[in-house]
């Protein structure tokens, strides 16, 4: 039994000895600060500055001879269709885009009748925005031919029907044809009345070449 007692008393000493060195050591340790969480680095938090799009022009490529020639047989193909199953509304804008066709072309003369045609159609189909827009080209071809003032004329009816329907645009398109082909009159009056006097000129120089 006393053996026992001393044992227990043994064990008690050392467990006491070891706690108190333990608590010695802890109570030197240094308790380091708490770490920081970290910040939230996603890529949706980013700011990235917005870069600025450059603005490509749009591209017309020259319509060469042929693709001139390439568009003309495909409107005549569809004129032939409207007209021989009387889509006379659709045939009216087919002639019109062979004007414009033939007027790229510099084909005046084929310009101007295939706007007339197409104008006798859009009567037929009481389609007054057509007639107006080719009374307007036709009025220039005119001009270009020499008929000032038959494109006045056309001009003046063209007039007339934006008028009527409150087209306003149309008024004031119109209303700058009319000034042009004024100063065309105009200025050709001014060229062929130099050229009158040139021709004067020249015959009497040419009168006392042969008198000499």
């Amino acid at each position: 039994m006393k053996k026992f007692t001393l044992v227990i008393v043994l064990l008690t000493a050392l467990s006491l000895s070891a706690s108190a060195q333990w608590y010695q050591i802890l109570k030197k340790h240094e308790r380091l600060p708490l770490i920081v969480s970290a910040k939230n680095t996603s890529a949706k938090h980013l700011s990235i500055p917005a870069t600025a799009i450059a603005k490509i022009p749009a591209f017309h490529p020259e319509m060469t001879d042929y693709m001139m020639v390439i568009n003309e047989q495909r409107i005549i193909k569809e004129v032939r269709h409207n007209m021989s199953w009387r889509i006379y509304d659709q045939a009216s804008y087919n002639f019109s885009d062979l004007a414009q066709l033939y007027i790229k072309q510099k084909r005046l003369s084929e310009a101007k009748w295939y706007l007339l045609q197409s104008t006798t159609l859009a009567r037929r189909t009481n389609d007054d925005r057509h007639i107006v827009t080719n009374l307007m080209s036709l009025a220039l071809v005119k001009t270009d031919l020499g008929e000032p003032t038959l494109a006045q004329q056309d001009l003046a009816e063209a007039c007339g029907l934006a008028t009527a329907h409150n087209w306003s645009d149309n008024v004031a398109a119109i209303e700058k044809e009319i000034k042009f082909i004024q100063l065309y009159k105009s200025t050709a009056k001014v060229v062929l009345h130099y050229a009158d006097d040139a021709m004067i000129t020249a015959k009497k120089d040419d009168k006392k070449v042969v008198t000499n």
